[in-house]
């Protein structure tokens, strides 16, 4: 289950992206951000989530269950298929999904042509994430401007012949970071991908009212198997 202040957490993040796009708007009144549905670029490839992203996953998947049982188990199928084209190389454990702790090993498998691939939660009718109320943090945050350890990045379709000043005018300021490491010691260490949370997730589980942390004794409680 999820931490009982992870709806806090992300609405701290999506906050902020709201003030950065607000801030994106230029004098005539476009926006130097482009990000809209179907704009799928940055839906492409394999990145690390937390467990605490991928319970998040689990969760609005499975309420997808209730909601829409055709289109849950369509992104299950999606999943389980990106699963086995990359199984063999998977940079960890390729049964539960967790990632080794390797640098090299995941650079190597991140850049597999056939990583390269949608996230199984893209709709490849609409171009629209399906389980956009639980996507993680990284998908939170991707395309204003945003400062990290090497300087300042962005989506190269953003802000697309602006000036120094101006892309700094619109970066992303993000206050969460105690918080989610507040609520990432609830979960067991360790990081995941897409494709194994949403393939490993079980159908036909309907989420518990409660929301109490997940147990620690057991490193797959969050990535549990198909029965």
């Amino acid at each position: 289950m999820l931490p009982a202040r992870d709806s806090e957490l992300v609405q701290i993040v999506d906050a902020a992206l709201a003030d950065a796009t607000a801030r994106a708007i230029k004098s005539d009144g476009t926006s130097w951000l482009t990000c809209h549905a179907g704009c799928t670029p940055c839906c492409h490839g394999v990145f690390k989530i937390s467990l605490l992203d991928a319970e998040r996953l689990r969760m609005a998947l499975q309420q997808m269950d209730i909601d829409g049982a055709e289109r849950a188990d369509a992104i299950r199928e999606r999943a389980k298929n990106l699963v086995s084209i990359l199984k063999s190389q998977f940079s960890g454990d390729s049964e539960t999904g967790l990632l080794g702790p390797d640098e090299d090993a995941w650079d190597t498998f991140a850049n597999l042509p056939e990583a390269d691939a949608p996230c199984p939660a893209l709709d490849p009718g609409t171009g629209r994430c399906e389980l956009y109320s639980g996507r993680p943090l990284t998908c939170r945050i991707f395309g204003p401007p945003l400062r990290g350890q090497t300087g300042i990045g962005l989506c190269e379709l953003n802000y697309v012949g602006a000036t120094e000043k101006e892309i700094l005018d619109g970066q992303m300021f993000l206050t969460h970071g105690t918080l989610e490491e507040e609520l990432d010691r609830e979960f067991p260490p360790g990081e995941t991908v897409i494709a194994w949370v949403l393939a490993n997730s079980r159908q036909g589980v309907k989420p518990q009212a409660s929301q109490e942390a997940p147990d620690k004794s057991n490193l797959h409680t969050v990535l549990s198997k198909s029965s």
